[in-house]
């Protein structure tokens, strides 16, 4: 993918989106930010994954790589069709029963007509996707510790909870038309403003997913279905002791031998719902770090090469030219970097990485190409103001010096450094465009509980906002008019 117009964007999941709901959804807050943003001339708004989670509410432990998280769905919209009599914000399943009953007993043709589109274009994720969700609530359990019959997928048992709980099955598969439309209405509405929705596509999958259940063979899974190799990475920026993921390894042998399908598909879902799409992990298509399942830290572990050139050329051949952006943070090696550039694919630099090392550090503003996308910081930092708070005396110093401007206006020196880069593509965290310190952190990687849960509200922002961005944009060439 080439950037050949400088632009700029903002970093904000939906469920940080303000709103009466627990998180974020697809609603009219949705549709006002993307008025924020043509406003402020800005042409990208970046979400982070949009899967259905697990407890711990992370994007990037789905419980499938293709559906669409039920709770960013917005009961308000429904209720605008003319799906829901009432809103309660307190009953999401409730709502979503209700408008399943009205739509079957009063849908408009043509919803009715999309609705059977959607089931059939989707059914090859869609249908084992509502029969473990299902099953997963009738057992309470992660699937590899269901019956052996239904963790081991027995054909004759499936049909059987098929027509068991078809209701249920039926109900699942209704939600995700319903996320699917909501999301198509609000990405339209996006791309008519000249907006362009980046997504995000994790390279591992959660090891408790209708992907892993439904696909064991693309996993290096014993007969009973358990892991004796997990995911992660080796000791970093972010943690002394690595960060062990624990996802399931790819069986890339397998995955070879049939043609990359499982791939293919799950980035045409993805394609479809996105204009640009971050490759998440992408060192991992080079060489993956492979830790005992045994192991409590990533610190121990081995480096296992990848397939990655075969798998990307496969996708381009069957899916066209690839939007797609690199994640090339971490340890990188040479072999990385030459993957990624044979690919043609943009990396990303980040200026809270850039002021420590030598001179070439990668992240230093004019070590930057125009093939790559420049952010302050990303989910996985701290706020620009957070950073800077917690650097060293001698590094604020640094920092300041290089930046040339006043360390009390934090952020706004390091925005201006980044639309001031070569690089083709500017991000910013939503945080750092409000002036937020660390409360308003998204995650902590390494530290479980309190991440995924930040929110903002719009009188947390400056009244001249919108358009003191707009003249920095077009002061550094970077304004969609």
């Amino acid at each position: 993918m080439k950037l050949e117009h400088r632009s700029a964007g903002v970093l904000l999941h939906i469920s940080s989106l303000p709103g009466p709901c627990v998180q974020g959804e697809m609603g009219a807050e949705a549709f006002h930010f993307i008025d924020f943003l043509s406003s402020a001339g800005m042409s990208v708004w970046q979400t982070l994954p949009l899967v259905p989670t697990h407890s711990d509410r992370s994007p990037y432990n789905g419980l499938s790589v293709h559906a669409g998280n039920p709770e960013l769905i917005s009961l308000s919209v429904l209720h605008d069709w003319g799906w829901l009599s009432t809103i309660d914000v307190g009953d999401r399943q409730q709502a979503m029963d209700e408008a399943h009953t009205h739509f079957q007993q009063s849908g408009s043709d043509e919803a009715r007509a999309d609705y059977a589109k959607f089931i059939a274009d989707q059914s090859h994720w869609l249908d084992d996707y509502a029969l473990f969700m299902v099953l997963r609530d009738v057992f309470n359990t992660p699937w590899v510790e269901w019956p052996a019959a239904e963790r081991d997928r027995d054909p004759v048992v499936m049909q059987s909870r098929r027509d068991e709980l078809a209701t249920e099955v039926e109900s699942v598969r209704f939600t995700q038309f319903v996320f699917d439309r909501q999301w198509s209405i609000l990405k339209r509405y996006a791309n008519q403003h000249r907006v362009k929705m980046f997504g995000d596509v994790p390279i591992f999958v959660a090891y408790d997913s209708a992907d892993v259940w439904a696909n064991r063979a693309c996993f290096r899974l014993d007969e009973e279905g358990h892991v004796s190799v997990v995911t992660g990475v080796p000791p970093d920026y972010f943690s002394q002791t690595g960060q062990r993921w624990g996802n399931p390894h790819y069986d890339w042998s397998y995955l070879q031998r049939h043609g990359f399908d499982w791939w293919v598909d799950r980035l045409r879902s993805q394609l479809s719902r996105f204009d640009l799409l971050r490759v998440d992990h992408f060192r991992g298509f080079e060489s993956s770090w492979e830790i005992d399942a045994n192991e409590q830290t990533a610190e121990q572990g081995v480096w296992a090469k990848v397939p990655g050139l075969e798998l990307f050329t496969t996708l381009e051949d069957r899916l066209g030219p690839l939007p797609l952006v690199a994640e090339d943070l971490g340890i990188i090696s040479v072999e990385v970097e030459q993957l990624r550039d044979d690919l043609g694919l943009p990396g990303m630099k980040v200026l809270q990485f850039a002021f420590s090392g030598d001179a070439d550090n990668p992240h230093l503003p004019y070590n930057h190409s125009q093939q790559a996308v420049v952010y302050t910081g990303t989910h996985d930092n701290d706020t620009s103001i957070g950073w800077f708070d917690g650097l060293d005396h001698e590094t604020r110093a640094v920092v300041s010096d290089s930046l040339d401007g006043d360390p009390q206006a934090m952020p706004w020196p390091l925005i201006r450094e980044a639309l001031a880069s070569t690089a083709g593509l500017a991000m910013f965290p939503m945080q750092d465009l409000l002036e937020l310190g660390s409360d308003g952190r998204m995650n902590t990687p390494g530290i479980e509980g309190g991440n995924w849960e930040w929110r903002f509200q719009w009188d947390e922002m400056a009244d001249d906002l919108a358009a003191r961005m707009r003249v920095l944009l077009g002061r550094y060439g970077r304004l969609v008019m």
